[in-house]
């Protein structure tokens, strides 16, 4: 079965990392489905048993995301709330539809990776900020499987406006090849 990617970027027309990341999927779609939330509702009304027969038509899933506010955008917080609903992801009455299924997430950092340490500008290291997620795919008991990150500003990775324009002067490429690598994986 295929792998169910998430994808939510409120302004992938402005990205370089996730919209790399994309483009590297779209070419296996035998192997991956890339669902892009704020193309599919960008009004937010989230059609919750669409989304639940699409996750359950997939073996594993990735939520791909740019790390805001350190958290993940709005739309996959309301997506969260409402796909992962009682009676469907947990819950007594057949809550059961993510157990042991493969779940990682993808993110695009925006920043040094120096800075997401215990000693670094932010006191914390990526996966500590992202646990609420590792937290609620163990109460759902989905097979949390980490994350894959890109660390470096989502509008200049490498630094210059010059080396966005050539992926390959700042390890986008090889990340985008790395990311279906750790998907392949899981």
């Amino acid at each position: 079965m295929k792998t169910l990617v998430v994808v939510a970027h409120p302004s992938i027309e402005t990205s370089v990392i996730n919209k790399r990341w994309i483009k590297e999927l779209k070419q296996y779609p035998e192997k991956y489905t890339v669902h892009e939330l704020y193309k599919i509702y960008p009004e937010g009304k989230i059609n919750i048993e669409k989304e639940q027969k699409l996750i359950e038509s997939h073996e594993n899933l990735i939520l791909q995301f740019p790390v805001q506010w350190f958290n993940c955008p709005s739309l996959l917080k309301k997506w969260l709330d409402d796909v992962f609903a009682y009676g469907w992801a947990y819950g007594s009455n057949g809550g059961d539809h993510l157990k042991d299924r493969k779940v990682a997430l993808a993110v695009s950092a925006g920043i040094k990776q120096s800075d997401y340490s215990e000693s670094g500008r932010y006191r914390h290291t990526l996966e500590q900020i992202l646990v609420p997620f590792e937290t609620t795919m163990f109460y759902c008991g989905a097979d949390y499987c980490s994350i894959y990150a890109f660390y470096g500003e989502e509008g200049a990775p490498g630094g210059t406006e010059e080396e966005d324009i050539q992926p390959e002067k700042n390890g986008l490429s090889e990340s985008a090849i790395n990311y279906l690598e750790f998907i392949n994986n899981l």
